[in-house]
């Protein structure tokens, strides 16, 4: 009795102060991902909460997309190639309901580059045959599917299949929180994006602060490989997650200046024993950990009609040589990339629009938004490696466009882009334009 009336007492001193800073006790949503909204957004008729977003897009894209382009003897072969293609990458459905007593439920089922379809058919014109296609490609995947108690604002747990929060794209990954067509290609490329994995957090928001804390199952360094550093490593290519090891991860966001969001965010975790591979078990590899270390920055400013976002991803992985070792080992049958990965990585990116309709008033009073922007990545999944390099890895994106809001869930984007690498390769320039939209259906 004497616990909970300690943990009552804080929650309700927390509240006064949370209250005394906003002044109306409205809690800043503005920088906060969609499915925290769920908990954190003012009373709702319903209990079940449903929203979602999605993009759809088309590129023109000014270089071979031919798969030697990177490892030919002679890569400037292929300048001049073009290829065009249209996509969805990212429709996703999210259902939330509030059980009540603080306890609420959310999930997403994401559809990636317009699902999969696949059918068994009998082919008339080969003797009746059962034949067996794939109509499109893609992929389904369950992203969340949490449980979550909320004792108070400042401190909540959530169970189950749930993002974790380490860099600002998989903290603010909604197409209405970028400016690019797709998302910031940095963090996208060596980070997993959007990064989920089935654990535990913790989480709160008092006054100007807002932390995050995290247990979840490492990453598998069978799946590292050159171009995506350890991204692919959040994945599972089996019916279960390995969790032969744990993994910590945490973010801090403040947000004590008007407009702005500082945030810091972080994973630690061992990757090699986290295989199938028999061969992690020789005397040979016995030290070996595959030590996973991230560290990021990202902040995001909105204010006076601008928008400037940014951040810095550092990684750096323990071991790299041994792993690469025994993924070029493995069977040609698993799920290995047999590729090199680096020692560490790195991403970097800002991106800066004005709100060219702030200067016409009816237009903004129309709550209608034309964002004017320009945006520049650079990025080395081979940052810190041995022999032999892999210049391709090493690049710059340029890129400038529009954003326009008609309303605040609806964004028509597009843009000129050009990917900038060393020679021998050519540089890759690109035309995209999308449609995208991001909110809840319910309130």
């Amino acid at each position: 009795m004497k616990t909970k009336t300690i943990l009552f007492s804080l929650c309700l001193a927390s509240m006064s102060t949370q209250l005394f800073a906003t002044g109306n006790g409205q809690q800043n949503t503005e920088n906060i991902p969609l499915e925290k909204m769920q908990h954190e957004k003012p009373a709702r008729k319903s209990r079940l909460s449903i929203g979602g977003y999605g993009e759809a897009v088309y590129s023109m894209n000014f270089y071979s997309d031919k798969y030697t382009r990177y490892t030919a003897s002679d890569p400037s072969i292929y300048k001049g190639e073009t290829h065009g293609r249209f996509d969805l990458p990212h429709v996703v459905i999210f259902l939330g309901y509030d059980f009540g007593k603080g306890w609420t439920m959310g999930s997403e089922i994401e559809f990636e580059h317009g699902g999969t379809e696949s059918a068994v058919e009998i082919e008339q014109e080969e003797a009746g045959e059962y034949e067996s296609e794939i109509e499109r490609g893609g992929e389904v995947a369950l992203e969340q599917f949490w449980i979550q108690k909320s004792f108070c604002p400042q401190f909540n747990i959530k169970m189950g299949h749930i993002v974790v929060p380490v860099g600002g794209t998989n903290q603010h990954h909604l197409p209405t929180e970028f400016f690019g067509v797709y998302r910031p290609e940095g963090e996208n490329t060596i980070l997993p994006c959007t990064w989920h994995e089935t654990g535990i957090s913790i989480w709160g928001q008092a006054g100007n602060w807002r932390y995050e804390a995290l247990l979840v199952p490492g990453l598998d360094s069978e799946r590292f490989n050159r171009l995506n550093w350890v991204k692919d490593g959040a994945g599972s290519p089996y019916e279960f997650k390995i969790g032969n090891s744990i993994a910590g991860a945490f973010r801090v966001d403040n947000y004590s200046i008007p407009g702005l969001r500082l945030s810091v965010s972080g994973y630690v975790g061992n990757s090699f024993n986290n295989t199938l591979s028999a061969q992690k078990d020789s005397e040979r590899y016995k030290d070996v950990k595959g030590t996973v270390v991230i560290g990021a920055f990202d902040f995001n400013y909105n204010a006076h009609n601008w928008i400037v976002r940014g951040s810095f991803d550092y990684g750096h992985l323990s071991d790299a040589d041994k792993i690469s070792e025994v993924n070029k080992k493995m069977s040609q049958n698993s799920p290995s990339s047999h590729q090199q990965v680096a020692e560490s990585a790195i991403a970097a990116g800002v991106e800066a629009g004005y709100n060219l309709f702030s200067q016409f008033s009816k237009l903004k009073e129309k709550g209608q938004r034309l964002y004017l922007f320009g945006r520049y990545d650079y990025y080395d999944s081979m940052h810190k490696t041995s022999t032999p390099l892999y210049d391709f890895c090493k690049r710059s994106r340029i890129a400038a466009g529009i954003n326009y809001y008609p309303i605040k869930e609806i964004v028509v984007k597009g843009e000129y882009s050009i990917g900038l690498l060393d020679k021998p390769y050519n540089n890759e320039p690109a035309i995209s334009v999308g449609i995208a939209y991001a909110g809840f259906f319910t309130r």
